[in-house]
């Protein structure tokens, strides 16, 4: 059952520290990102990938989209300009008045935490669980018209900080303590910025009961 939310996945950005394109490496039967767009595509009504221009991608994403004609490509007009004006732009082409974003190195995400998330805006601005003192801007939720013009002021700002949006806008902050309610291990916020995390994740995917 899919839910009128979008849901949009970054994917635009160097992968400086893990050497390689992250939403490319192998995960089970798929990538990285071919198992977040099937994940989210069963739970969510539209997903957006956002790449970087086709000049400067690190990898041929048109290729790779080809098996998933229900994900839609959206462009960086910049590359490389961070995850805030990439998230404005993924807005920009929301349809759901909300929209649950992620980055693309968080292979044991689980939609129906994504969707749990959703559920809790209420009347705010975002949904954005608070681990260890750290927000997870990039594995929260947006309502699409204050956080785009939240987005929008900042770029204007030269603010490219995606986390400083909490400060413009209204969030709903879920402690660790919630979260491990929906996910005790806190796997979808397990990232794989090293080869180490991907390993790590390699670990836990060989040890999960369920097929991904």
């Amino acid at each position: 059952m899919t839910i009128s939310a979008s849901a949009i996945i970054l994917a635009g950005g160097k992968s400086s520290r893990m050497g390689l394109p992250k939403a490319t490496l192998p995960f089970g039967r798929a990538t990285i990102i071919e198992r977040l767009i099937a994940e989210l595509g069963g739970a969510f009504a539209q997903v957006i990938v956002v790449a970087a221009p086709a000049a400067d991608e690190l990898f041929s994403i048109d290729h790779l989209l080809a098996a998933w004609p229900h994900a839609e490509l959206v462009r960086d007009a910049v590359a490389y300009a961070g995850p805030a004006v990439a998230l404005g732009r993924g807005l920009a082409h929301a349809r759901g008045e909300i929209a649950f974003a992620c980055s693309c190195d968080l292979p044991l995400l689980n939609a129906g935490v994504a969707r749990a998330l959703c559920a809790m805006i209420g009347s705010h601005d975002a949904v954005m669980p608070e681990v260890d003192g750290r927000l997870q801007p990039l594995h929260a939720v947006y309502r699409r018209a204050p956080c785009s013009a939240a987005l929008a002021a900042m770029t204007a700002g030269d603010e490219r900080r995606l986390g400083a949006i909490a400060d413009r806008i209204d969030v709903r902050r879920v402690t660790a303590i919630e979260m491990r309610r929906l996910d005790p291990d806190l796997l979808s916020l397990l990232n794989v910025n090293t080869a180490e995390d991907y390993a790590r994740a390699l670990r836990l995917l060989r040890m999960s009961p369920a097929p991904r």
